[in-house]
């Protein structure tokens, strides 16, 4: 774990901030060949990248807020949550999309193996930070944190995340826990290889962006049963796993709304005029 990647006289460059950097590179590299491959312009790419940054971290940092409380979080370079700034990111990247004239299927499917690819990097810079580990554990592949966010010893595992930890045990102790970051990191780029097979397939626009809410809410709502966490509420689920059930029936809705041969979406609209629609926009 290496939370520093290097210092600059006194200024600490964050190997979280420079993996999240490349992540936005490649996410927004694989967006551009999806756009050249749909016969749209790939600076039109770049520019929608530009908006989903803005508005994911925007969308990041008050969705922490207000699950927190803690507005002082705007202020720091902590206090980042994924679903707000996929949100907040979806959200701007619409606008980008209009305010260019792009069809938002095509769009949206270019997008679908890139945000998967994004976030597996993103995944990556938490397991260098210590930032989003998992419970305790013994397996070979657990790992200690000992400069986490924050170190996993057994007090902050027991007071900081409310999980249970042996009395025996002291405070101070480090213990080994699930690197959940890694497990999401594989499952995110293995849905970024599938959705990335898949890409070509001759399916109305928008779908390939319902598997892709499909699988990595189904992803989340997984890995969160590992996840050191305090926001357990209705049947032990996180509020990330509510969110992710959110978006993995949104993603299914779409998903079977758009295969093939359908007529109709839900509200009556023809899907013939949908996709003309979105070849003249």
């Amino acid at each position: 774990m290496y939370p520093e990647l290097f210092r600059i006289g006194s200024h600490a460059v964050a190997t979280y901030g420079v993996v999240v950097a490349l992540a936005v590179l490649a996410g927004g590299a694989l967006l551009a060949r999806g756009f050249e491959e749909r016969g749209l312009e790939t600076d039109d790419a770049w520019s929608v990248v530009g908006w989903a940054l803005v508005g994911a971290i925007v969308g990041a940092k008050t969705y922490y807020v207000l699950l927190h409380g803690d507005p002082a979080a705007f202020l720091s370079r902590s206090g980042l949550v994924w679903y707000g700034g996929l949100i907040g990111g979806l959200a701007a990247g619409v606008i980008g999309a209009r305010r260019t004239g792009l069809p938002l299927g095509r769009t949206a499917d270019a997008a679908a193996p890139a945000l998967a690819l994004g976030h597996a990097l993103g995944h990556m810079g938490c397991f260098f930070s210590g930032d989003s580990y998992g419970l305790p554990s013994s397996l070979p592949w657990a790992v200690a944190f000992p400069r986490g966010a924050p170190p996993s010893t057994a007090g902050n595992l027991r007071h900081v995340f409310g999980v249970h930890v042996p009395v025996e045990i002291p405070d101070g102790q480090l213990l080994t826990v699930h690197p959940t970051m890694l497990y999401s990191a594989a499952v995110l780029l293995a849905a970024a290889f599938v959705l990335w097979v898949l890409r070509n397939r001759p399916w109305r626009p928008g779908r390939l962006f319902g598997l892709y809410l499909f699988l990595t809410g189904a992803e989340r709502f997984a890995v969160e049963f590992l996840r050191a966490k305090d926001d357990r509420f209705v049947w032990g689920l996180t509020t990330a796993q509510d969110v992710a059930l959110v978006s993995m029936a949104a993603g299914l809705v779409l998903f079977i709304a758009l295969r093939r041969g359908a007529s109709r979406v839900p509200g009556g609209a023809d899907m013939a005029g949908v996709a003309a629609a979105d070849r003249r926009v």
